[in-house]
């Protein structure tokens, strides 16, 4: 009760401030798309035989890249809701634009790094399914719309900097071509190498930046078009970075209520309170997640339709989009065909609220409400 009560405080004061509007818009954003997790359930089960519990962890027992099955089950689900204006829901794709290429890596000492486009690794995943074909007819059906979530979902720097200290279960992972083991199962305790850009090293910025620039080029060329929004790995990014960011076409920022600025000398992570509206000084957009739709977090026994309903509701009263969180982990099969199945349900049974309980709803992605806002010239604060 406690925990509830202070989760809709925070929930509220994060309304509160920003950007409103009568409308009700809803923006759904999914992240993780196009990057590997956990390869297949035979790479799982030899993981584990080394010794490593990692059951526990939703990402590692869901989150695999999506195959054909799992683009067409969600895609039919989206076709069967409309908003008031005619257009069915439409996900922010957050995607992952590259995968690291584990045998160059290997055969340079672990001093280089090499990485493909995420194009490359559907088909090495799925060789007998176009499934890049289904995404762009996701795209052209306005089911769903990718924005960018990185070059890759590593920390490149970190990874090679543990991979040549012989870090053990990190190799062990890297030979069966993945990394993504759950943080705090490796030393040291406070590295999450899932987070792309969480160092201050100078040695490191130009990296990252470097990777910011080939990515965005890269999410273009596959494409078509330019990310106009962005969402860090793990909402962990320099400010610094902002600059780039802007020059290569990001207006808008993805994200929760804090932005997580990386580590600094004494150890400590400033945390930026941001909020939808709110512009940094490059005039660059901020939009925070103030809903939840997670069901591979949780047990069966927690309600996250109910959950998430009330979320909106009280996005509503403040005059704020609802903006739903919602990792791809919950719309995968290849894992279990449970886990996607009964988040699929529950989708539907959420979509199917929204349009009976807000007959006036808008679905929108995230670039096109970035693009609301600026051409709004109400006064928020």
């Amino acid at each position: 009760m406690i925990n509830s009560l202070k989760a809709t405080l925070s929930r509220n004061i994060t309304n509160a401030r920003g950007w409103r509007t009568n409308r009700k818009i809803v923006v759904i954003e999914s992240d993780d798309w196009g990057a590997i997790r956990m390869p297949n359930l035979d790479v799982k089960t030899k993981y584990e035989n080394l010794g490593y519990e990692i059951g526990h962890n939703p990402y590692c027992a869901f989150d695999t890249i999506a195959n054909s099955e799992d683009l067409i089950v969600l895609f039919e689900c989206l076709k069967k809701f409309n908003d008031s204006k005619g257009n069915n829901p439409i996900i922010t794709l957050n995607t992952v634009v590259g995968n690291p290429v584990f045998e160059k890596i290997a055969n340079s000492g672990f001093e280089e790094y090499f990485y493909e486009p995420f194009v490359d690794t559907l088909k090495q995943y799925y060789p007998n399914n176009n499934v890049f074909e289904l995404w762009k007819e996701g795209i052209e059906k306005k089911l769903i719309k990718p924005q960018y979530h990185g070059r890759e979902h590593v920390n490149v720097p970190l990874w090679l900097r543990e991979l040549k200290k012989n870090n053990r279960p990190l190799i062990d992972a890297f030979d069966l071509n993945f990394w993504g083991i759950p943080e705090g199962s490796y030393e040291p305790k406070r590295l999450n190498i899932q987070a792309s850009y969480d160092s201050n090293k100078d040695e490191y910025f130009h990296f990252y930046q470097n990777s910011v620039v080939e990515g965005l080029e890269l999410f273009e060329n596959i494409f078509g078009y330019k990310s106009t929004t962005f969402i860090a790995n793990n909402y962990t990014w320099s400010s610094k970075l902002d600059a780039v960011l802007k020059e290569h076409g990001v207006i808008g920022f993805q994200g929760m209520k804090y932005q997580k600025e990386p580590i600094n000398n004494n150890k400590k992570r400033i945390k930026k309170e941001v909020y939808t509206g709110k512009e940094n000084n490059l005039k660059q957009l901020y939009l925070v997640r103030n809903c939840i739709f997670e069901p591979a977090h949780f047990n069966s026994s927690f309600n996250s339709v109910g959950e998430c309903l009330k979320q909106m509701e009280q996005a509503f009263f403040f005059k704020k989009p609802a903006i739903i969180s919602s990792h791809r982990l919950n719309f995968i099969g290849q894992l279990s065909r449970e886990n996607r199945n009964s988040t699929i349900k529950q989708f539907e049974t959420l979509l199917a609220s929204i349009t009976e309980k807000w007959p006036d709803v808008e679905f929108l992605s995230s670039d096109e409400l970035v693009t609301v806002i600026i051409n709004d010239n109400t006064k928020y604060d």
